[in-house]
């Protein structure tokens, strides 16, 4: 068993870092308080091909691994989760699902902008009464003289609202499958389209420098060609997508529990108190070694189940998604102790927004919420032990 990085993945690795440092960092402030999406950020880091990494070359793909997808997106969302999370709905929610199951035609059409990061595209699955719960999607698509018209709702959807956002995949029931229950397909809806309204933003309590808007769809048409995959398929291929998205989150959580403890230790090795500084304290200590440890266990696991997630193909299959909601469940709620420690251990400066932590911990409670509630993280992880 090797742990350690090919010299592909340390070199991209590197670039983020440095990228992170040189240009997220600086922005992330004014990002946040002002509630900006980071147009040239995204322009930049898709001129890096970030948006590409994970994909082969025929399409302008970078013909990494999905490992290395994480590398970029932990050391991305080490400068802002914001900025993080726009690249990893991007590249695991919006690009992969059409890589994954599109056809030729709709992979020529949309992935080369897709991968150069001059497009966004996003995936619509979450409804007001459909979640966790996916089965019990509204969103209806009824085939009409060779088009889908379809009809209903989707929220928290990240990366549809900006000015480069090219269109969403919703899921949508389009009849009833062999057993009588809802049949659920994949639908490609590009921007524009007559009948698709994309809402007010959110105001949001983290993640400021991302979009998340809602979507309606009153009758809105598509061609019939616009399917993702074969009609029926939108179930398997959400759980597909998601399994990938899962692990991509929990990178990113690895990211804001690093930016927590280098703040964290950066403050205490400053801050004073009874004539040493704080981190002579013995509380502060634990604090920062509990935090060292959490923050390495979690970076293991999201390696472990990228590597599994390669090697497997990219296919649901159960080891996998054990893995993924492992390390899904583990990094997000690292995360978020890892905010209550360094806002903790920068006592009151810790909720002044003048200090990063005070953004890191308005930024990781999604992180426990988003593909996959902790809560439904484990309920799979017992499903898959069998209990």
């Amino acid at each position: 068993m090797d742990f350690e990085l090919s010299a592909e993945q340390r070199a991209v690795r590197e670039l983020c870092r440095d990228f992170a440092k040189e240009v997220v960092a600086p922005a992330a402030e004014d990002l946040d308080r002002n509630h900006k999406f980071g147009y040239e950020i995204v322009r930049q880091m898709g001129d890096l091909g970030l948006f590409g990494l994970p994909f082969s070359a025929e399409y302008g793909g970078a013909g990494a691994d999905f490992l290395s997808l994480c590398l970029a997106i932990e050391e991305i969302s080490r400068a802002d989760a914001g900025v993080g999370i726009t690249l990893e709905a991007a590249v695991c929610l919006g690009a992969a699902p059409i890589y994954d199951f599109g056809s030729a035609e709709q992979k020529q059409k949309w992935l080369p902008d897709l991968f150069a990061g001059r497009k966004l595209w996003s995936f619509g699955l979450t409804e007001p009464e459909a979640g966790s719960d996916a089965g019990a999607t509204k969103t209806r698509a009824e085939l009409r003289d060779g088009h889908w018209v379809v009809t209903g709702a989707k929220q928290f959807i990240t990366n549809c609202g900006t000015e480069i956002s090219a269109g969403v995949t919703v899921t949508a029931v389009t009849g009833k499958n062999k057993r009588g229950g809802p049949e659920i397909s994949a639908i490609m809806i590009p921007t524009g389209t007559p009948g698709y309204h994309v809402l007010e933003s959110y105001r949001k309590l983290g993640w400021h420098s991302s979009d998340t808007h809602p979507l309606s769809f009153d009758n809105c048409e598509v061609p019939a060609e616009n399917i993702l995959g074969e009609r029926g398929g939108g179930y398997r291929q959400f759980l597909n997508t998601l399994m990938g998205g899962r692990i991509a989150i929990a990178a990113l959580s690895v990211g804001v529990a690093q930016a927590c403890l280098d703040a964290s230790l950066a403050y205490a090795k400053e801050r004073r108190t009874f004539g040493v500084p704080i981190s002579k304290h013995q509380a502060i200590q634990f604090k920062l070694a509990d935090m060292a440890m959490e923050t390495e266990l979690a970076r293991t696991m999201v390696y472990r189940a990228a590597t599994a997630y390669t090697h497997g193909g990219g296919k649901a299959t159960d080891d996998v998604r054990m893995l993924a909601a492992m390390c899904k469940l583990y990094a997000s709620e690292t995360s978020k102790r890892a905010a209550d420690q360094a806002v903790q251990i920068h006592g009151g400066y810790g909720f002044m927004e003048d200090y990063p932590v005070a953004r890191y911990w308005r930024d990781v409670k999604v992180n426990e919420i988003g593909e996959g509630t902790s809560e439904v993280q484990r309920m799979l992880i017992a499903r898959l032990l069998g209990a």
